[in-house]
């Protein structure tokens, strides 16, 4: 038997559970080490186990733990049953639909719902609650049933789910042609210097940390990303701000605010949760931790969606309030900054 024949008999018993490609600016890496920080949960024991067992396969061919990546090398583990989040089980997870009609549904998404499954979670997420609540929703090129666009775990607010194909196909472009409305209420660190303004910057993979992203000055890395940001209320040493997208990229809002250095405030991610403005008092420590323990995550809300309607072909633009974390903790920092004179920074 041939080596190629050998490869595709293999292929056929091997399911592909995760494929990453390694980015234009890769430096010279071990692949356990590379799939150390982008596998959720996996130890470098268990990934050197699996290139042991031929699993770990780099552009079609498997290899042992010691490879090296280079750039653009894709990267897959392979394994000999299909991969979890292709097996959808519907659970009863309450839902705040916010607006439903036979075309669509709007969802309040609370913090700490996982939008759909993924590495390490394959419960408890949206799509098992949609699948619970709601009978043959369309599926995305994902295949992940209804859904449209997604936000971020410990994101809270609005959520565009289609019910049919043909909504399914009406909003995925609306979405394509950045013509819906999407605004997002953060909390950053920092005094935002001016009152308004737009941040352009390609977003792509971290090169040196696999778990975020970065904005890259290389046009050729990365996808278009544009942010349009305006200062709601200021703090001193946080300031509230609204962030309308004109593109949606993975952590937009969290990864284009930091990069004009303005971290999300508690962004764990980002480095959001350390006290990265302010004095050094003990008071003021306390007073953080308060904060951060009154808002146990990034301080992000989808506050408006906007999108027209694909059956009646109306503008419909759907509005929640904060929730009650993100409302204590700008509380916290309303009279914190009446009480005290923070210099400007």
């Amino acid at each position: 038997m041939s080596h190629n024949e050998e490869i595709s008999e293999l292929e056929e018993e091997l399911f592909e559970h995760h494929r990453f490609v390694s980015p234009k600016g890769q430096s010279l890496l071990r692949v356990d080490k590379f799939l150390m920080s982008l596998v959720e949960n996996a130890t470098r024991n268990k990934i050197q186990q699996s290139a042991e067992k031929g699993n770990i396969w780099v552009n079609d061919v498997p290899v042992k733990s010691n490879y090296r990546v280079k750039p653009f090398d894709v990267v897959r583990i392979m394994l000999s049953h299909p991969p979890f989040e292709n097996h959808i089980y519907p659970e009863n997870i309450p839902l705040d639909i916010v607006y439903e009609d036979n075309a669509l549904l709007v969802i309040n998404k609370p913090a700490g719902l996982v939008v759909h499954p993924g590495h390490g979670n394959y419960t408890g997420t949206l799509v098992n609650a949609l699948a619970y609540h709601f009978e043959n929703l369309p599926l995305n090129s994902s295949e992940r049933p209804g859904l449209v666009h997604r936000i971020d775990k410990d994101t809270t607010g609005l959520l565009v789910v289609a019910k049919t194909e043909a909504a399914m196909t009406h909003l995925a472009k609306q979405f394509e042609d950045k013509t819906t409305e999407r605004e997002y209420i953060a909390l950053v660190w920092g005094n935002v210097k001016e009152d308004e303004g737009t941040i352009v910057g390609n977003i792509a993979r971290h090169v040196k940390d696999r778990m975020q992203m970065a904005v890259f000055a290389d046009p050729e890395i990365g996808k278009h990303a544009v942010t349009h940001y305006k200062v709601l209320e200021r703090f001193g040493y946080v300031t509230l701000v609204s962030c309308k997208l004109e593109t949606g990229r993975t952590h937009q809002i969290r990864v284009h605010m930091k990069h004009i250095g303005h971290t999300l405030f508690n962004d764990a991610r980002y480095g959001g949760d350390l006290i990265l403005k302010g004095t050094t008092f003990t008071k003021y420590k306390q007073f953080i931790d308060n904060c951060f323990k009154t808002l146990p995550r990034q301080a992000l809300h989808a506050k408006t969606l906007g999108f027209v309607h694909p059956t009646t072909n109306e503008f419909m633009r759907f509005d929640t309030d904060l929730p009650q974390d993100m409302k204590g903790c700008i509380e916290k920092w309303r009279s914190y900054s009446h009480s005290h004179t923070t210099e400007e920074e």
